[in-house]
């Protein structure tokens, strides 16, 4: 048994989130949120960070940690435990480019429920869920200051 960490964002602007579709050779398919392995040295918020520049070009900024989601899959005839932490961000703009060479072949940004039923699974699912609540619980608490998202 193998275990893993990796960390990655739930990326909000102007209230619509951002996603990117993979399609690995047909075989793995679908929408999924920006994350990633968590390199040596690095913080998880470094990675965070990293991993959504990386993936779909956003220059994102953290505005608070949501949690962490675990999950167990098959490679090689070994099973690989797996933790993403997971943090609320936002961007500047609505600028979005998929990373082609991790097989992401779209990237943009959908409203809440649309994000929702795009999302290939239910832990990021979840994970959407929290972010969003938090992000509107943050933009109530700053009525008279500026959006944050």
């Amino acid at each position: 048994m193998k275990k893993a960490v990796s960390c990655g964002g739930v990326v909000i602007f102007r209230g619509k989130i951002l996603l990117l579709y993979k399609n690995y050779r047909n075989r793995y398919e679908g929408w999924v949120l920006p994350k990633g392995t968590v390199e040596k040295g690095e913080s998880y918020e470094q990675t965070a960070l990293r991993e959504v520049r990386e993936e779909t070009g956003v220059k994102a900024r953290i505005i608070d940690y949501i949690g962490k989601s675990e999950y167990s899959f098959i490679v090689s005839d070994d099973i690989v435990d797996k933790e993403v932490h997971w943090y609320l961000m936002s961007s500047d703009s609505y600028y979005s480019k998929p990373q082609r060479e991790e097989y992401f072949f779209d990237s943009g940004y959908y409203k809440f429920n649309e994000a929702y039923h795009l999302l290939k699974f239910p832990n990021e699912k979840s994970i959407l869920e929290k972010a969003y609540t938090k992000s509107q619980k943050l933009n109530k608490n700053t009525k008279s200051q500026k959006q944050i998202f």
